[in-house]
């Protein structure tokens, strides 16, 4: 094969800088940078916010004021930030008087909670005037924040819900709702007391998450940012990879990786990457889509990936009462066959298309490990801390501790006092829409258990499917699916877990087991048809069409989205979550493996070289046996895979011309 020496600064970027930012407020929200003096009080305000939720780390703060501190700064900074309108040029860089006013308000409400805080907790059942006004005040602005900062998707969700805990024979809307939805109703009184006064609401677990875990999270991966490592990361992969045809799709998928992790955004990481790399894939001969496709299918594989996942999974160690180790331990071979499936994937087209090899100018490796190579402590100091018996919480604190003072050992990277500020402000201002999400979450949780609706989805999700444990797990995937189709990964998640979990659960499917299933398909719900946020910012970057981009990147992901099926449907298959016994663990997921690489030799249609339809059909039929975790389905797709490649390889070489001496 050729090999095209590409250098880098002579292609330049796919996009500048600038346009970079631009599409990344496009898909997930745009904010203001204000100048002067109010810019400069808005920034303080974002490094508090950091610096509170450090210090909460390390000292002794009672969870209603963690909570409320925390939501208190968020929607602070998201009406400063998130103008309510995008139009014209004038919101860019201008706060208007009823931000401040609506910043004022949030004082007021969340203020008033610790006035007489120790009273307060206790009147929830039978709340004051004031309770009742402060409290409705506080919900109506956590609409607006959402709206500002995740969309109005879910604020018209959140306020369905509301909506739904007033209507009943004995609410504020008598009206008696059709079986099994009828509950008895509420006044508004009630309700402001559950949400408002209780742990059970606003303040409940999704806003406790995003208080003390993924701000932390947040501030940790703005300090890699600052010290250069997301630069490292990209120079590293395309170092590290050599100059093979599949060079290119291997760099752009490492680089995901580690790039993605410490951010925690799918759609991030595409525009980010796809702005330096798409120059390399395009020349190595990749089309658009196809570029695009592994360009969104890399970014998202970044938010499922350890050690730092997405915000759903400290809501996952929450909800299951486990250590977020567990939790991390249990990803670590869905994580590893998600990457499988892409990096075969990128193997196939390299033979199919003819894919070109390309050597892009970086500075040698070994210079880039002995320069910067203490970046890639990033990727297990976080866990040898919880390992050695820390909390998730005092992990990251040191880990964040550890990236400092690492950040020292070159110049160019040492972190500054400016750029340590720029990084506790950044912190910030990337976990304000998760505080929107989780404040809403905790409003729709709220209205679950007060009226009885999770027990009652339960009931209807395993009577319309019969029972049926397959129909269920589709059930629930479509249902992620669709809550996929408006909302972002963690809402999403909090929704369906809270929807469809129970059901899972009472069908036989361990709680971790199903509430893994659900965390991966909302995460997959971003390259999924019809709306998929990444794969439309990919195309943004390389021009090619949103919808095919879309194909692709769900061509590229399509065996992962078999994956959370293989740990749910049998009870064998928990040996993927490296659960149960070690040895069957490992065999579950070798013959995982094997069922991976089946399916995409039978989607892709090439093994060798390109497959028939009766080659294709028996490799398909053994990926979905090797998957499905019991011996006798085990012993069938291994049969099939055998015969599979054996009638390829024999049909081959029959069709090969033989050299006659």
């Amino acid at each position: 094969m050729s090999l095209d020496s590409v250098v880098a600064q002579e292609l330049g970027p796919a996009v500048s800088p600038e346009k970079t930012e631009e599409l990344i407020e496009k898909f997930e929200g745009a904010t203001r940078t204000v100048p002067g003096v109010r810019g400069w009080i808005i920034s303080g305000i974002a490094v508090a916010m950091s610096l509170f939720a450090l210090y909460g780390a390390i000292a002794i703060v009672s969870a209603p004021i963690l909570r409320g501190v925390h939501l208190l700064f968020g929607l602070a900074l998201i009406f400063l930030l998130f103008p309510a309108r995008a139009n014209g040029d004038s919101w860019r860089t201008r706060v208007g008087w009823s931000d401040v006013v609506l910043v004022l308000l949030s004082i007021a409400a969340i203020g008033y909670m610790f006035v007489d805080f120790d009273k307060f907790i206790y009147r929830s059942a039978v709340p004051l005037d004031q309770d009742i006004v402060f409290g409705a005040l506080l919900i109506l602005l956590i609409l607006e924040a959402v709206r500002r900062a995740v969309g109005w998707h879910l604020a018209l969700l959140a306020l369905i819900f509301l909506v739904y805990g007033l209507i009943g024979t004995r609410g504020l809307i008598p009206i008696e709702l059709p079986a099994p939805f009828g509950h008895r109703g509420y006044e508004v009184d009630r309700i402001v007391g559950h949400m408002y006064m209780t742990l059970e609401g606003i303040f409940g677990i999704p806003l406790d998450v995003s208080s003390s875990f993924i701000i932390l999270f947040t501030i940790y991966g703005a300090l890699l940012d600052l010290s250069g490592a997301g630069k490292f990361f990209v120079d590293f992969s395309f170092a590290a990879l050599g100059r093979k045809p599949t060079g290119a799709g291997r760099t752009v998928t490492l680089a995901s990786f580690l790039l993605g992790g410490p951010s925690g955004s799918g759609v991030a990481t595409t525009v980010t990457l796809g702005s330096i790399a798409y120059p390399m894939l395009k020349k190595a001969g990749y089309d658009k889509e196809s570029a695009g496709g592994m360009l969104s299918a890399g970014g998202i594989g970044a938010v499922l990936s350890p050690p730092v996942l997405g915000a759903a999974s400290f809501i996952i160690a929450e909800f299951l009462k486990v250590s977020y180790l567990q939790v991390i331990t249990m990803s670590l071979m869905p994580t590893l066959l998600y990457y499988l499936s892409i990096f075969l994937m990128i193997e196939l087209d390299a033979r199919k298309f003819g894919i070109k090899a390309v050597q892009v100018e970086t500075p040698p490796l070994r210079e880039l490990l002995l320069k910067y190579g203490y970046h890639l402590t990033s990727l297990f100091t976080i866990v040898i801390f919880m390992l050695g018996g820390f909390t998730a919480i005092m992990a990251v604190f040191w880990a964040s501790v550890v990236a400092f003072l690492l950040s020292f050992l070159r110049r160019e990277t040492a972190l500054t006092p400016r750029r340590l500020w720029r990084a506790l402000e950044a912190g910030s201002k990337q976990v304000l829409s998760v505080v929107a999400t989780t404040a809403a979450a905790g409003l729709i949780i709220g209205i679950f258990t007060l009226t009885g609706l999770g027990l009652k989805l339960s009931g209807i999700i395993i009577d319309f499917a019969g029972a049926n444990l397959f129909l269920a797990l589709l059930y629930t995937a479509v249902a992620v699916w669709i809550l996929g189709l408006a909302l972002p990964i963690t809402a999403s998640y909090i929704i369906a877990a809270v929807m469809t979990a129970p059901a899972l659960i009472k069908l036989g499917v361990p709680d971790y087991a199903a509430h893994m299933f659900i965390f991966y398909y909302a995460i997959l719900s971003e390259v999924s048809p019809p709306v998929g946020l990444s794969p439309f910012a990919a195309a943004a970057i390389t021009g090619g069409n949103p919808y095919k981009t879309m194909i692709m990147a769900w061509k590229y992901t399509l065996p992962a989205f078999i994956v959370p099926f293989m740990f749910t449907l049998s009870p064998d298959g928990v040996g993927l979550l490296l659960q149960g016994d070690l040895a069957y663990a490992l065999w579950t997921t070798v013959t995982a493996m094997l069922g991976i690489a089946a399916l995409v030799g039978g989607v892709g249609g090439w093994i060798s070289q390109r497959a028939n339809l009766i080659e294709r059909a028996l490799l398909t039929l053994a990926g979905l046996s090797l998957v499905y975790a019991a011996p006798w389905t085990d012993a069938a797709g291994l049969a099939l895979l055998i015969l599979g490649v054996g009638m390829h390889l024999l049909r081959t070489r029959r069709a090969t011309p033989q050299l006659v001496n």
